[in-house]
């Protein structure tokens, strides 16, 4: 079946002999790691279509590309004459759309094996984590790119400062890829550099137990080609697993001297950092970071150790450091003026809660109100505990209802969970209608917006309504 399918997407890519462009279709296209691989194809002269549940800013931008896009489950309106088609593990198998292309013996691979075979060939940067995975693929691939060097950048984000999760490059076949843990697809890539930058518990309605998680990553470090590089985050679990998994690494770190690359001497001026790193015992001065969140300073050491292995004349790393934008979503001022200051994040881990709001207190002392959306039902059920100490460091919180994405629900799971175990006393669960409502009364000088469903639809009407008052 690889070999057949190996055939259809060089198919694909050289066109096929009648004249036409070849085709490939996406049940799920709009998620973030399928809509890179839509632009990837679309790139290449292919034939792109596909469906989503519903329509977004990414699919509109999709749709302005050139890809046809519809959003009814319905087998009268998918294309019959594509060659290969490609869906993410979230559709569910009694999808009307998977099921049709499957009985009718269509070519149908998950995401995870196209992107593996796209990349089978090139030099790959690869960087896997918990969290932290996206903002260091996008700074690493922003660094290639500004630097000249040059890169396919294949991303969980979209990047501020290029308005897309990918790029291509004529330069080098280099690709940078983020390496997504869910359904094990990172074991599916071949890197030539591996980052690993956390394997705190996660997807466990995947791997069953944090320990299982563990050995996923330590065989993900163990894929690094010979004469490859392991960067590892210093002080991971296991550490001597994964130093036995790839014995070529290096360890980065916020600020820990034990490491081999760290950040030192660390100011903030304007709402900025500034900051020297240490690399193997070099200190390379003068560093300036203009996006929020002292993780963002760890994230920039892991973006730079890559860089400097790749031999990046430290100046343009520099450069690129300093005109980094960041990614949308990743602590990204929505509002930000001399009333207001409205953050919107991702964050939908405990650590990357964790993160976030220890960020915010590094550059801001004003009250933090916190309005969170727990997405998923099993995670929500896993890390109840750790996220209400996480969110016991804001001022205030507000919850809204579970976002369930792929999940049905879960007796006793809901956001309340959450609610009972914080100690914080100004805390309370609103729906979207009186989150809305909130906001008009109580006029919050400082709040960040976290979660990785769909809270963030609410940040145009909540941005008009602090910037009325």
């Amino acid at each position: 079946m690889m070999n057949e399918y190996n055939k259809n997407i060089d198919t694909l890519l050289k066109l096929p002999p009648s004249g036409g462009r070849g085709a490939v279709y996406f049940i799920g296209i709009g998620g973030i790691g399928m809509s890179a691989l839509a632009r990837y194809f679309n790139s290449k002269g292919v034939e792109v279509s596909g469906y989503d549940r519903k329509e977004t800013p990414l699919t509109k931008q999709l749709g302005n590309e050139g890809i046809k896009i519809h959003y009814e489950e319905n087998i009268d309106l998918i294309p019959k004459n594509v060659d290969v088609v490609v869906y993410t593990p979230a559709i569910p198998a009694t999808h009307k759309e998977l099921v049709y292309y499957r009985e009718n013996k269509f070519l149908v691979f998950k995401r995870s094996d196209v992107l593996g075979w796209i990349t089978a060939q090139s030099f790959n940067i690869c960087v896997g984590g918990s969290h932290g995975k996206t903002t260091i693929t996008t700074f690493i691939a922003h660094i290639l790119r500004d630097s000249k060097y040059g890169s396919n950048a294949f991303l969980g984000g979209v990047s501020a400062n290029y308005n897309s999760n990918f790029w291509a490059s004529n330069n080098k076949d280099v690709s940078v890829i983020e390496a997504d843990e869910y359904d094990r697809s990172f074991l599916k890539l071949s890197p030539d550099i591996a980052v690993v930058t956390a394997m705190d518990a996660d997807h466990l309605d995947i791997y069953g137990t944090k320990e299982e998680l563990e050995n996923a990553y330590i065989e993900f470090a163990s894929k690094v080609k010979p004469g490859g590089l392991l960067l590892r985050k210093y002080g991971l679990n296991r550490s001597y697993e994964l130093y036995a998994a790839h014995p070529h690494h290096l360890k980065y770190s916020f600020e820990d001297a034990r490491a081999d690359i760290y950040s030192l001497n660390r100011t903030v001026v304007n709402g900025s950092y500034r900051f020297d790193v240490s690399y193997k015992n070099q200190i390379i001065k003068d560093f300036e970071l203009h996006i929020g969140g002292l993780h963002n300073i760890e994230n920039a050491v892991a973006a730079i150790a890559v860089a400097k292995w790749l031999n990046i004349d430290e100046e343009k790393i520099k450069r690129a450091v300093a005109n980094f934008k960041g990614v949308k979503r990743r602590f990204e001022y929505y509002l930000k003026d001399d009333k207001h200051i409205l953050i919107d994040d991702y964050a939908h881990h405990p650590e990357e809660l964790n993160a976030l709001i220890s960020g915010i207190r590094s550059l801001f002392s004003d009250k933090l109100t916190v309005v969170f959306q727990p997405h998923l039902y099993s995670r929500t059920k896993d890390f109840a505990d750790e996220f209400a100490k996480a969110l016991d460091k804001a001022d205030e919180v507000i919850l809204l209802p579970i976002y369930p994405a792929r999940e049905l629900p879960m007796e006793g799971v809901t956001s309340e969970l959450i609610l009972n175990k914080m100690k914080l006393d100004n805390k309370r669960i609103l729906s979207k209608e009186e989150l809305l409502k909130t906001i008009q009364a109580e006029n919050p000088r400082l709040a960040a917006f976290l979660g990785a469903g769909d809270i963030d639809e609410l940040l145009i009407p909540v941005k008009e309504i602090l910037e009325a008052q």
